[in-house]
């Protein structure tokens, strides 16, 4: 089921109105990331202020996750001995048949059962594509009980109709609910008419049907209710077919299940109605002479097709690649501000979940490089919809922060000189602002040299690695007027005259070493439309932080993590993080053992980004860690490429982090990730200027997609990332003049099948008095089936044209599947999965072969 975006407080007031002293505790997984993290606090700044207990469980993969479903969600299971409850999962899950994974459902005599317990799932999740079973199925009672009910109108009576919750609904025996941020109800029409199609489709036995294709696997079984997948093959079948479902089930090396494929049940017996479907035409029939009744052949046929083209929907949907859309943290803060609850603290969340996405390439084209990044500011994430959701925070901003009066005159002459805010306006000033943030690393933080030196988008533009590079960079400053010595003294420290004049300097010299979007643009219009100007926050004289400066370090918090030998993790709060000494104990060498070593590094960023005045000191302590990954990205991105050490295959390229001071570091996937995009966007700056984008074509234009290994060495495996070539930005004006066109084409196509719909009709009269009928059902059927299939045809590609995306999840499993390698795919991210040392080789052989962007 389906939470449509306008009904978005409607659970959690239910939530708030069921909510007595003595239930149960809602439970929060939550993924490692920032995006997770900042939605998190939010949800339990609400949870806490209508006094409502909750647990918070991080969850660092699939294994995790199946652990999480056994030990806490399957004992709050009435059928299990429970009062049922809440599950609200954050980053997790989406992609994934959650009442599988988490337990809540059995075989039982060949047929899939949910028993949800009372047990609801609430799933916010940024990640595409959604697994459909979660999003139009995921009813507690959908089991056999429903063969003798009608499946729509049992759903309208509880308030769901075609697996949307309207206000009618009432939770009562629970399910999965998946919230909404748009898409689905904008997006999702075709895969929903699919999917309830392929619900209700009758079984039929075609064993004796030899024109329905014997050697077809989309043929339908007989009787049997069996999970079945939109290929048409049953779950455990372990044939190697290249056009099954793109997510299987794959055992990970630590033994851990993990569920990705978007199976479906059927869970209806055929209806005796079924057969009087296709009956006599009545009298309102367009025929001029009543035809025979179709045979049993014929119908068979028919609904073979009408299988095909529906699971052809699904599966075009399932196989198209990953991408992200609206960060949770943007979605929660929804909630907040739908039950009147949003303040600067839970905005400054919203804020810094929104700005971390850019920050690990999370585009809508899945995980890579996005040509979003040549626009100025920080505008990077989501195209013309990012900006969209970026210009309602900087609303936001303007609400919740009105400018003091007093001090009105000094800010916009502020604004007006582009100067970046450093300090508070008075010791007791936490109020929110926007700043016209230039793309440098941690500015506020470090010297001017070292944070151009290390950003993402300066660095590979200049060539920082070369020592012409660097030359260029000294060259740039030279002729804004700094010199050396004042760039190298931190930025605080600068000449207050050269602050108030680097706006206006970059501006003006940037376009010449092409950093045309290295500052936002001059503000135009109204006061709060300053599109690409970034958010900074201060606490008094403690500190003064930009939304991306703390992504940086909630980033490299998790990637990184806390000193073992750090004072802040003493003795009463290790217990805290890993639960109980028997987890760290029994963890070694286990999946389990991967959790208890992130533990701390979870409770560390959820620390950091407390309401409190801590916050800023855990920040700000946490940084030194940002600083030394962003050093070591430095290194091993200029070692790797002045060395010549990526190679070029068939479809990607590969490069291999397995010595240097730093391949430590680059065993966890969130800082192989950054050191990959930081590669890619060097690699395809270099395309563009040699001008090979020119003579290869459109994708490499967009840049070449990129493979990353990591060598971890403790455990004899390498960790693999498959970033995106970008051409992730979608451009909505040509998209609406595209479907506008369609629309016209659709309206000539619909009146020429009319006109042949009449023809035909006139011919089949004729025809009826003197041969048989089936043929000329057939022939009426296939006409349909080409016409709707040109149609699709039609519009696939100008849908897909404008966005390339990240397919290396499918791909990887893909390989898994027609190998011996040994890979453990436990990630959310499907473009992150282990390989064993010695695999590596015939791994990436394999992969060469494989689409892994489309």
């Amino acid at each position: 089921m389906y939470l449509p975006r306008q009904l978005i407080s409607h659970l959690y007031l239910q939530l708030l109105r069921s909510h007595h002293p003595l239930s149960p505790p809602v439970l929060i997984l939550v993924a490692l990331e920032p995006d997770a993290l900042c939605a998190c606090r939010i949800l339990t700044a609400l949870l806490k202020r209508d006094y409502i207990p909750h647990k918070i469980q991080p969850v660092a993969g699939y294994g995790d996750l199946a652990r999480a479903g056994e030990e806490l969600v399957r004992p709050m299971q009435t059928t299990n001995g429970g009062s049922g409850g809440v599950v609200i999962c954050l980053g997790v899950g989406g992609l994934v048949d959650l009442a599988e994974i988490l337990g809540m459902s059995q075989l039982e005599d060949e047929v899939v059962e949910e028993d949800m317990g009372g047990v609801e799932v609430w799933v916010f999740d940024a990640r595409r594509p959604w697994n459909l079973g979660n999003v139009f199925g995921g009813q507690a009672g959908m089991g056999q009980a429903m063969a003798e009910i009608d499946v729509n109108a049992r759903r309208r009576g509880r308030g769901v109709d075609k697996g949307c919750i309207t206000p009618a609904y009432a939770s009562k025996n629970g399910g999965i609910i998946v919230f909404d941020d748009g898409d689905i109800q904008e997006e999702l029409g075709n895969e929903r008419d699919a999917y309830y199609a392929l619900l209700e489709m009758p079984e039929v036995d075609d064993d004796d049907e030899s024109d329905a294709g014997d050697d077809d696997d989309d043929d339908l079984p007989t009787g049997s209710k069996k999970r079945k997948s939109w290929s048409g093959r049953e779950d455990d079948d372990d044939s190697d077919e290249e056009d099954g479902p793109p997510r299987q089930r794959k055992r990970s090396n630590s033994g851990s299940s993990i569920v990705s494929s978007p199976s479906r049940r059927r869970r209806r017996e055929i209806n005796s109605s079924n057969s009087s479907r296709s009956g006599t035409p009545t009298s309102d029939s367009p025929s001029l002479q009543e035809p025979k009744q179709p045979s049993a052949g014929s119908l068979k046929r028919r609904l073979i097709r009408m299988k095909r083209k529906h699971e052809a929907i699904l599966q075009n949907y399932y196989s198209s690649g990953t991408s992200y859309s609206e960060p949770i943290s943007s979605l929660v803060y929804s909630l907040a501000s739908e039950l009147g609850r949003e303040d600067n603290d839970l905005l400054w969340l919203a804020i810094v979940g929104v700005s971390s996405l850019e920050l690990s390439g999370r585009t809508m084209t899945g995980v890579g490089i996005s040509n979003s990044s040549e626009e100025g500011g920080s505008a990077g994430w989501g195209g013309q919809r990012g900006e969209q959701i970026r210009q309602i925070l900087r609303d936001e901003v303007h609400r919740l922060n009105p400018p003091d009066p007093n001090e009105r005159d000094r800010d916009i002459r502020g604004e007006i000189n582009g100067v970046i805010p450093t300090t508070a306006r008075s010791p007791t000033d936490t109020s929110i602002r926007l700043s016209p943030e230039p793309r440098f690393l941690l500015v506020r933080h470090w010297s001017l040299y070292e944070s151009m030196l290390h950003s993402p988008y300066l660095a590979p533009r200049l060539h920082v690695w070369t020592e012409n590079g660097k030359k260029r960079l000294h060259k740039l400053l030279a002729k804004m007027g700094i010199s050396l010595t004042q760039c190298h003294q931190y930025y605080t420290h600068m000449d207050m005259e050269l602050k108030r004049v680097l706006r206006g300097r970059l501006l003006k010299y940037a376009p010449m070493y092409g950093l045309d979007g290295l500052v936002p643009s001059e503000p135009s219009g109204h006061a709060s439309s300053r599109e690409g100007w970034g958010f900074v926050r201060c606490w008094g004289w403690k500190a003064c932080l930009s939304a991306t400066d703390v992504g940086v370090i909630m980033g490299a918090i998790l990637e990184v993590g806390p000193h073992e030998t750090s004072t802040s993790w003493d003795a009463k709060r290790l217990p805290r993080a890993l639960g109980s000494n028997d987890d760290v104990e029994n963890g070694g060498g286990t999946g389990e053992s991967d959790l208890a070593s992130l533990l701390p590094r979870f409770w560390s960023a959820y620390d950091a980004l407390s309401l409190t005045s801590e916050s800023p000191t855990l920040l700000m302590e946490a940084l030194p860690l940002a600083q030394h990954l962003h050093r070591a990205i430095l290194r091993t991105g200029t070692s790797l490429l002045s060395k010549h050490q990526i190679r070029h295959l068939r479809a990607f390229r590969i490069a291999v982090v397995k010595d240097g001071p730093d391949v430590k570091l680059f065993t966890n996937p969130g800082a192989l990730t950054k050191l990959a995009l930081w590669i890619a966007e060097a690699i395809r700056v270099q395309e563009r200027e040699k001008g090979d984008s020119v003579k290869i074509g459109r994708k490499r234009a967009a840049g070449t997609p990129l493979v990353l290994a990591g060598l971890d060495e403790d455990r004899d495996l390498y960790v693999v990332v498959g970033t995106g070539g970008g051409g992730g930005v979608i451009d909505y004006a040509a998209m609406s003049k595209r479907q506008e066109e369609r629309r016209k084409k659709k309206e000539a196509r619909d009146k020429k099948q009319q006109e042949r719909a009449s023809r035909r009709a006139q011919r089949a009269a004729e025809r009826a008095e003197r041969e048989d009928d089936d043929e000329a059902e057939d022939e009426e059927s296939d006409e349909s089936e080409s016409s709707s299939e040109s149609e699709s045809e039609d519009e696939d590609p100008s849908a897909k044209k404008h966005l390339l995306r990240n397919r290396f999840g499918i791909a990887f499993q893909e390989v898994v599947q027609e190998t011996n390698a040994r890979v453990r795919i436990d990630s959310f991210d499907h473009c992150v999965v282990e390989v064993q040392k010695d695999d590596l080789g015939g791994f990436l052989e394999a992969l060469s072969f494989r689409s892994v962007v489309g």
